[in-house]
Protein backbone atom coordinates (compact mmCIF):
# COMPACT_ATOMS: atom_id res chain seq x y z
CA UNK A 1 0.00 0.00 0.00
CA UNK A 2 1.40 3.38 -1.04
CA UNK A 3 2.02 5.80 1.82
CA UNK A 4 0.71 9.34 1.67
CA UNK A 5 3.00 12.33 1.90
CA UNK A 6 2.20 12.74 5.60
CA UNK A 7 2.81 9.06 6.35
CA UNK A 8 6.17 8.91 4.65
CA UNK A 9 8.61 11.39 6.25
CA UNK A 10 12.06 11.18 4.68
CA UNK A 11 15.60 11.34 6.12
CA UNK A 12 15.20 12.27 9.80
CA UNK A 13 12.87 11.70 12.73
CA UNK A 14 11.43 14.58 14.73
CA UNK A 15 11.09 14.45 18.48
CA UNK A 16 8.09 15.80 20.42
CA UNK A 17 9.37 19.36 20.12
CA UNK A 18 9.71 19.04 16.37
CA UNK A 19 13.49 19.21 16.41
CA UNK A 20 15.65 17.37 13.94
CA UNK A 21 18.10 15.32 15.93
CA UNK A 22 21.62 14.61 14.82
CA UNK A 23 21.69 16.52 11.51
CA UNK A 24 22.53 19.94 10.21
CA UNK A 25 22.72 21.73 6.88
CA UNK A 26 26.43 22.45 6.59
CA UNK A 27 28.40 25.04 4.69
CA UNK A 28 29.17 22.25 2.25
CA UNK A 29 25.46 22.15 1.41
CA UNK A 30 24.76 18.65 2.68
CA UNK A 31 23.41 16.93 5.78
CA UNK A 32 25.94 15.50 8.22
CA UNK A 33 25.76 14.01 11.73
CA UNK A 34 25.97 16.44 14.61
CA UNK A 35 25.29 16.08 18.31
CA UNK A 36 22.87 18.98 18.67
CA UNK A 37 19.17 19.65 18.63
CA UNK A 38 18.02 22.09 15.98
CA UNK A 39 14.80 22.89 14.23
CA UNK A 40 13.72 23.89 10.75
CA UNK A 41 10.16 25.17 10.26
CA UNK A 42 8.38 25.55 6.91
CA UNK A 43 6.17 28.60 6.38
CA UNK A 44 3.59 28.52 3.60
CA UNK A 45 0.94 30.87 5.00
CA UNK A 46 1.33 33.75 7.44
CA UNK A 47 4.81 32.51 8.32
CA UNK A 48 5.98 33.73 4.92
CA UNK A 49 5.38 37.34 5.94
CA UNK A 50 4.66 37.48 9.69
CA UNK A 51 7.66 35.92 11.43
CA UNK A 52 7.41 36.67 15.15
CA UNK A 53 10.13 34.35 16.47
CA UNK A 54 13.95 34.39 16.35
CA UNK A 55 15.66 32.43 13.60
CA UNK A 56 19.22 32.03 12.34
CA UNK A 57 18.51 32.03 8.60
CA UNK A 58 15.83 31.33 6.05
CA UNK A 59 15.79 29.43 2.76
CA UNK A 60 13.23 29.63 -0.04
CA UNK A 61 12.10 26.30 -1.40
CA UNK A 62 9.21 23.90 -1.89
CA UNK A 63 7.59 20.67 -0.80
CA UNK A 64 6.00 18.14 -3.13
CA UNK A 65 2.69 16.33 -2.92
CA UNK A 66 0.59 19.16 -1.48
CA UNK A 67 -1.56 22.10 -2.58
CA UNK A 68 -2.08 25.34 -0.63
CA UNK A 69 -5.79 25.99 -0.11
CA UNK A 70 -7.96 28.44 1.86
CA UNK A 71 -9.86 25.56 3.40
CA UNK A 72 -9.09 26.11 7.09
CA UNK A 73 -11.47 28.08 9.25
CA UNK A 74 -10.02 30.72 11.58
CA UNK A 75 -11.88 31.72 14.73
CA UNK A 76 -8.81 32.86 16.70
CA UNK A 77 -6.95 35.06 14.20
CA UNK A 78 -8.92 36.13 11.12
CA UNK A 79 -12.46 35.41 12.24
CA UNK A 80 -14.50 34.69 15.35
CA UNK A 81 -16.65 31.78 16.55
CA UNK A 82 -19.81 31.70 14.50
CA UNK A 83 -18.21 33.75 11.74
CA UNK A 84 -14.88 32.15 10.89
CA UNK A 85 -12.42 33.57 8.43
CA UNK A 86 -10.51 31.41 5.99
CA UNK A 87 -6.77 30.79 6.07
CA UNK A 88 -4.53 28.37 4.24
CA UNK A 89 -3.73 24.80 5.02
CA UNK A 90 -2.17 22.05 2.93
CA UNK A 91 -4.10 19.25 1.27
CA UNK A 92 -2.50 16.25 -0.32
CA UNK A 93 -2.22 16.54 -4.09
CA UNK A 94 0.36 14.18 -5.64
CA UNK A 95 1.17 16.28 -8.69
CA UNK A 96 1.40 19.70 -7.02
CA UNK A 97 4.12 21.71 -5.28
CA UNK A 98 3.92 24.33 -2.53
CA UNK A 99 6.58 27.04 -2.31
CA UNK A 100 7.44 28.78 0.92
CA UNK A 101 10.22 29.56 3.39
CA UNK A 102 12.22 27.31 5.72
CA UNK A 103 13.48 28.93 8.93
CA UNK A 104 16.36 27.54 10.96
CA UNK A 105 15.83 27.97 14.69
CA UNK A 106 18.91 28.05 16.92
CA UNK A 107 19.37 25.29 19.46
CA UNK A 108 18.91 27.65 22.41
CA UNK A 109 15.60 28.92 21.00
CA UNK A 110 14.03 25.58 20.09
CA UNK A 111 11.94 25.17 23.24
CA UNK A 112 10.56 28.71 23.33
CA UNK A 113 9.88 28.84 19.58
CA UNK A 114 8.17 25.44 19.67
CA UNK A 115 5.88 26.60 22.46
CA UNK A 116 5.18 29.86 20.66
CA UNK A 117 4.31 28.16 17.37
CA UNK A 118 2.15 25.55 19.07
CA UNK A 119 0.13 28.40 20.59
CA UNK A 120 0.04 30.44 17.39
CA UNK A 121 -1.17 27.44 15.38
CA UNK A 122 -3.55 26.12 18.03
CA UNK A 123 -6.63 26.68 15.87
CA UNK A 124 -6.75 23.21 14.37
CA UNK A 125 -3.16 22.77 13.17
CA UNK A 126 -0.92 19.81 14.06
CA UNK A 127 2.76 19.11 13.46
CA UNK A 128 4.04 17.02 10.57
CA UNK A 129 7.40 16.37 8.93
CA UNK A 130 8.04 16.54 5.19
CA UNK A 131 10.95 16.69 2.79
CA UNK A 132 11.91 20.25 1.85
CA UNK A 133 13.64 21.08 -1.45
CA UNK A 134 15.68 24.31 -1.37
CA UNK A 135 15.45 26.56 -4.42
CA UNK A 136 19.24 26.62 -4.44
CA UNK A 137 20.11 23.31 -6.15
CA UNK A 138 23.48 23.18 -4.37
CA UNK A 139 21.69 22.55 -1.05
CA UNK A 140 20.46 19.01 -0.55
CA UNK A 141 16.80 18.39 0.41
CA UNK A 142 16.17 17.87 4.12
CA UNK A 143 13.29 17.08 6.44
CA UNK A 144 11.59 19.82 8.43
CA UNK A 145 8.59 20.60 10.57
CA UNK A 146 5.38 22.24 9.42
CA UNK A 147 1.86 22.79 10.72
CA UNK A 148 -1.17 21.50 8.81
CA UNK A 149 -4.87 21.81 9.52
CA UNK A 150 -6.00 18.37 8.37
CA UNK A 151 -9.54 17.51 7.32
CA UNK A 152 -10.25 15.93 10.72
CA UNK A 153 -9.73 19.11 12.77
CA UNK A 154 -12.89 20.89 14.03
CA UNK A 155 -12.09 24.17 12.24
CA UNK A 156 -11.61 22.62 8.80
CA UNK A 157 -14.08 24.12 6.32
CA UNK A 158 -13.01 22.33 3.16
CA UNK A 159 -13.62 23.18 -0.45
CA UNK A 160 -16.22 25.63 -1.74
CA UNK A 161 -16.70 27.70 -4.89
CA UNK A 162 -14.01 30.36 -5.08
CA UNK A 163 -16.67 33.07 -5.19
CA UNK A 164 -18.03 31.89 -1.80
CA UNK A 165 -14.56 31.67 -0.26
CA UNK A 166 -13.80 35.18 -1.52
CA UNK A 167 -17.03 36.51 -0.02
CA UNK A 168 -16.18 34.95 3.34
CA UNK A 169 -12.66 36.41 3.30
CA UNK A 170 -13.90 39.84 2.26
CA UNK A 171 -16.13 40.25 5.31
CA UNK A 172 -14.28 38.33 8.05
CA UNK A 173 -12.36 40.01 10.87
CA UNK A 174 -10.72 38.50 13.95
CA UNK A 175 -8.32 39.29 16.80
CA UNK A 176 -5.36 39.43 14.38
CA UNK A 177 -7.14 41.74 11.95
CA UNK A 178 -8.99 41.57 8.67
CA UNK A 179 -9.02 38.34 6.69
CA UNK A 180 -8.28 40.40 3.58
CA UNK A 181 -4.96 41.51 5.08
CA UNK A 182 -3.94 37.86 5.48
CA UNK A 183 -4.82 37.12 1.85
CA UNK A 184 -3.11 40.19 0.40
CA UNK A 185 0.04 39.82 2.49
CA UNK A 186 0.39 36.18 1.51
CA UNK A 187 -0.11 36.94 -2.19
CA UNK A 188 2.47 39.74 -2.02
CA UNK A 189 4.94 37.51 -0.17
CA UNK A 190 4.66 34.70 -2.70
CA UNK A 191 5.13 37.07 -5.64
CA UNK A 192 8.29 38.40 -4.01
CA UNK A 193 9.63 34.94 -3.12
CA UNK A 194 8.91 33.10 -6.36
CA UNK A 195 7.66 35.51 -9.03
CA UNK A 196 7.87 32.80 -11.71
CA UNK A 197 5.78 30.26 -9.74
CA UNK A 198 2.20 31.61 -9.70
CA UNK A 199 -0.27 30.10 -7.24
CA UNK A 200 -3.54 30.03 -9.19
CA UNK A 201 -5.79 29.41 -6.18
CA UNK A 202 -4.19 32.21 -4.15
CA UNK A 203 -4.05 34.80 -6.91
CA UNK A 204 -7.57 34.13 -8.16
CA UNK A 205 -8.94 34.62 -4.64
CA UNK A 206 -6.96 37.85 -4.39
CA UNK A 207 -8.56 39.06 -7.63
CA UNK A 208 -12.08 38.11 -6.53
CA UNK A 209 -11.77 39.73 -3.09
CA UNK A 210 -10.42 42.96 -4.59
CA UNK A 211 -13.36 42.92 -6.96
CA UNK A 212 -15.78 42.61 -4.01
CA UNK A 213 -14.07 45.47 -2.20
CA UNK A 214 -14.17 47.60 -5.32
CA UNK A 215 -17.92 47.01 -5.69
CA UNK A 216 -18.49 47.90 -2.03
CA UNK A 217 -16.52 51.13 -2.41
CA UNK A 218 -18.49 51.98 -5.54
CA UNK A 219 -21.81 51.55 -3.74
CA UNK A 220 -20.62 53.89 -0.98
Amino acid sequence: QKKTALENPVVNSLDKQGTIQGTEVTSGHSLRPREVRMMWVFGYGSLTWKVDFPYKRKITGFINGFARRFWQGSTDHRGVPGKPGRVVTLVESPEETVWGVAYEVAEEDVTSVSQHLDYREKGGYTRHSVLFHPADPSIQPFTLLLYIGTATNPDFLGDAPLSEIAEQIAYSVGPSGKNTEYLYQLAEAMRALVPNKPDTHLFELERLVKEIESQCNYRQ
